[in-house]
Formats: structure tokens, C-alpha cells, sequence
């Protein structure tokens, strides 16, 4: 069993009474996807992060477990006020908290996948997800520091991502959002953010909505003007959504139960 990996500090003095946050990256990327926000949030929150068995050109054995969640449970304990989660980790996270093996809290989810219907999986949603699937490799590289880079050698190396992550990366992904048709939502009893790029290539905003609309505790907000990655193209505007959402759980901020519905 691939061991849950040891989360990192990446708040170096946090304000007194910070809420504690941990950062769980999507398929593919590393915990760098984190650095603008962390920077645009400063010392209000305690963050956390790790590089999950998962991240880019890291090794696969991750891939042939049959119970992934297992990880993040092992990961996310109850020490965390809060959780931010992105993409693959989200769709992951909902399960873990759905089923009772982690606590529910309050959480963002960046981008995730979900559908709302098995009715809404059809050949042409597997074939587009797994032709374009090095598509989100490309933008990941084109927003992050590759993006110095020729977009024919992003491209190269998009595809390579593609290959590490290989078939049963690939697979753990998608059913993983195959079953999110089937996940306990109304068992998710704490308040969630969905944010989703508007111009997502991958997950777009509909599947964002719908998934806020079917849990109890949770608001939407379309990421205007962004991709797949809003942490990292609007990472000041997320920092203000993850701020407000936040402020609950920080002494002397706001009057408003977490739990309560905005």
C-alpha cells in the first residue's frame, strides 16, 4: 500500500489562531500548483500541502490500488480546520467524507468532476476524455512556470505527462468520476465552495453547479475569465473566495456559523 505522504508547511509565521488548511493537488501536478495562491493568502491561514502519490513524472504504483481514497484518509486526519482540494483529489475527497472515513469540514473544491446522472456517461464522453486527455497536461504547463517555454515543447512534455500517468492513472481517474453520480452527497453535513474556471476544458462550470446544487451546505461561484487551474490563473481572486468562506472559523472574523448555507 502506497503510505500517505507527510504534509509540508507552506505558511511560514501564520496569524494567531489561523484556521489550519490543507491543499490536495489533482492527476498529475505536484504541490507547486499552490505557490501563487500561497503567496496571495499570506499569513490568514495555516497552509499545509503534500505531494500526493499521484503528482507529475512521479512513480505509478499508486495506480494499480484499488482503494486510492485510502491515502487521503490516512492524510486529511482531524487536525485540518478546513481542506482545499482540486480536480482529481476532489472528486477523491467527496468519496472519503461521503462514506465517513474522513470527517466532513469545510472544504473548496477546485474544478472538480461530477455528473449528476449514470444517464450523463455515454461513448462519447469516455472517447473525449481519454483522446484529450494530455489537454489538461497543456494547460497546467501553459499557466504554470513551463509557460516560458515553446507551446510546441509544452506540448512534448504534456504528453509525456500523459504517458506517466498511463492507463491505470487514467483509469483511477475516471472512475473515480463515474461513480460521482453515485456519491452519498446529502451525507456531506459541512460547507463546501465549488469553484469553476469558465472557460474549464476539462470539467466545465455545469458539472461544478450541479454538484453545489446536490449538496446540502454548499454555494457555487464561476472563476471568470479561467481555465482548469484558477488557483493559478486567478490565484488573487481565490484567495479572496477562500478568505470569505473562510472567516467563520478565524477568531474575531465574521458572525456567521460555517455550517450556515450563505
Amino acid at each position: 500500500m502506497t503510505a500517505a505522504p507527510p504534509a509540508g508547511p507552506r505558511t511560514a509565521a501564520p496569524a494567531d489562531g489561523a484556521p489550519r488548511v490543507l491543499l490536495l493537488h489533482g492527476l498529475g501536478g505536484t504541490a507547486s500548483v499552490w505557490d501563487r495562491l500561497v503567496r496571495q493568502v499570506g499569513d490568514r491561514l495555516a497552509l499545509r500541502d503534500a505531494e500526493l502519490p499521484w503528482r507529475g513524472m512521479a512513480a505509478t504504483d499508486w495506480s494499480t490500488l484499488d482503494d486510492p481514497g485510502r491515502i487521503l484518509a490516512d492524510l486529511a486526519d482531524s487536525s485540518y480546520d478546513a481542506v482545499v482540494a482540486h480536480s482529481y483529489a476532489a472528486g477523491l475527497l467527496l468519496e472519503e467524507y461521503a462514506s465517513g472515513r474522513i470527517a466532513p469540514r469545510p472544504t473548496v473544491l477546485l474544478s472538480p468532476f461530477h455528473r449528476s446522472r449514470a444517464e450523463e456517461f455515454d461513448w462519447a464522453a469516455i472517447t473525449y476524455h481519454l483522446n484529450e486527455f494530455h489537454r489538461v497536461f497543456e494547460e497546467a504547463l501553459a499557466v504554470g512556470e513551463a509557460g516560458r517555454y515553446p507551446e510546441r515543447h509544452r506540448n512534448w512534455l504534456a504528453r509525456r505527462l500523459r504517458d506517466q500517468v498511463g492507463p491505470y492513472g487514467w483509469m483511477r481517474y475516471f472512475e473515480c468520476y463515474l461513480r460521482s453520480p453515485f456519491v452519498d452527497l446529502d451525507a456531506v453535513r459541512a460547507p463546501v465552495l465549488v469553484l469553476s474556471g469558465e472557460r474549464d476544458v476539462a470539467t466545465p462550470p455545469e458539472e461544478g453547479r450541479a454538484l453545489a446544487a446536490g449538496l446540502p451546505l454548499a454555494r457555487f461561484e464561476l472563476v471568470p475569465d479561467c481555465g482548469h487551474f484558477p488557483m493559478q490563473e486567478r490565484a488573487e481572486h481565490v484567495a479572496r473566495l477562500l478568505d470569505g468562506f473562510l472567516a467563520p472559523l478565524s477568531p474575531g472574523r465574521g458572525d456567521r456559523s460555517p455550517h450556515e448555507r450563505p
